[in-house]
């Protein structure tokens, strides 16, 4: 069992601490501590597992039947967190409802609304975020897929790739270039069904870490009007309120995966018999175990001031949640690397759970913002803020 010592820290309510404590129990018992042979088929089992225990009800507000009237971002933490200890793929699961959905609660008219977010918070349909191309990763505003408004209809041409759930999904946000302005001025986000007339799965992509991911291809795919989300040319902004929202929980995924990396490197060090006595007996293995202890400590106190921050003071977080995915990110790579190293052969041996966690972190530096772009978030912020107290 992981350290659970955080949760007394006063970032955190009772039902906060109950959520964690129940959630970890229903994961020992419902999650299996393993890959799907089957990725596809295991994550649609995990999103229905999910949703049947009630716990996709985190992702969505009350209104469409989820548990906190607005989306809570410390138990969207604690989720991600938690499910990411017990296996990564549950916890994509869980994230690609809640990250999916998000454009439809900010922008969906009432009827869009009530036909999909109840379905997902009940776990009885997939949904996708289709924001990305081959030439439109961090920089959004180079977007070239086109929605042409057609009478009472848009008109989607172009491709989307990297897209998490790609090819299971029952439903797409995706988002493309209506031409209101240049740049990222001139987006909208369209919610559109996996089985609209031309889209189709153009290439299945094939991770390190499996999950669901694919290239879509757009051609004449035509949807109502109804189906475009908030106002034309405000896809981007929906866009970033809606990564912003859970931008802080991949840092919690981070510290799941971590914190699983470090019980592994303790239970290892511990056991693991060397020159008469364990491998944790050795000055520089308590380093690397002090080293990895206190990198876990500091990223959560990121990560669970970020999502504070956003409940409570209801501030936007945009400088903490990337200060919060840049530290838990980067830290969890180098904590999950010590393990391996700690494991000596046996870290490299595929089937275990340390090389597992090494293929599984190395994504979480990359998506939803690259490293490297969360500290220009900050640095700008930070640069920003201080200009503004120089006036």
């Amino acid at each position: 069992m992981s350290d659970a010592t955080f949760l007394s820290w006063p970032f955190f309510d009772d039902e906060h601490r109950e959520l964690a404590s129940a959630l970890d129990a229903w994961a020992a018992e419902h999650v299996p501590d393993g890959e799907y042979d089957d990725v596809d088929a295991g994550c649609r089992a995990l999103v229905r597992a999910l949703g049947r225990g009630g716990w996709l009800r985190y992702a969505v507000p009350a209104r469409f039947g989820g548990a906190f009237e607005d989306v809570d971002s410390r138990a969207v933490c604690i989720v991600r967190e938690t499910l990411a200890r017990h296996n990564a793929l549950a916890d994509f699961a869980f994230a690609m409802q809640g990250l999916s959905s998000a454009p439809i609660v900010l922008g969906g008219e009432a009827e869009m609304q009530a036909r999909y977010l109840p379905r997902v918070c009940a776990g009885t349909v997939i949904a996708a975020f289709a924001l990305s191309e081959r030439d439109a990763g961090s920089d959004v505003a180079a977007i070239a897929a086109t929605a042409r408004r057609d009478g009472d209809a848009y008109v989607l041409d172009g491709e989307k790739t990297w897209i998490s759930n790609g090819g299971i999904a029952d439903f797409y946000v995706v988002f493309a270039r209506t031409g209101e302005a240049a740049g990222n001025r001139g987006l909208s986000a369209f919610v559109v069904d996996a089985d609209t007339a031309g889209l189709e799965i153009a290439e299945r992509i094939d991770l390190i870490a499996p999950h669901p991911l694919a290239t879509l291809r757009l051609r004449d795919c035509r949807v109502p009007a109804s189906h475009r989300l908030g106002p034309s040319g405000d896809g981007f902004k929906l866009a970033m309120r809606s990564l912003d929202v859970f931008r802080a929980s991949v840092a919690a995924a981070a510290l799941g995966l971590a914190r699983r990396g470090l019980d592994e490197a303790l239970d290892h060090a511990t056991s693991r018999s060397m020159f008469g006595g364990t491998l944790a007996d050795f000055q520089l293995t308590q380093a690397a175990l002090a080293e990895m202890a206190t990198g876990i400590d500091a990223s959560a106190l990121l990560t669970y001031r970020a999502a504070w921050q956003r409940d409570v003071e209801k501030e936007p977080t945009t400088r903490e949640a990337a200060m919060a995915k840049l530290t838990a990110t980067e830290t969890a790579q180098r904590v999950i690397d010590r393990t391996v190293q700690l494991h000596g052969a046996l870290g490299v041996t595929r089937g275990t759970i340390a090389e597992r966690l090494y293929r599984e972190i190395r994504a979480l530096r990359i998506y939803e913002g690259a490293s490297e772009v969360q500290q220009l978030i900050i640095a700008r912020a930070t640069l920003a803020r201080h200009r503004e107290d120089d006036r």
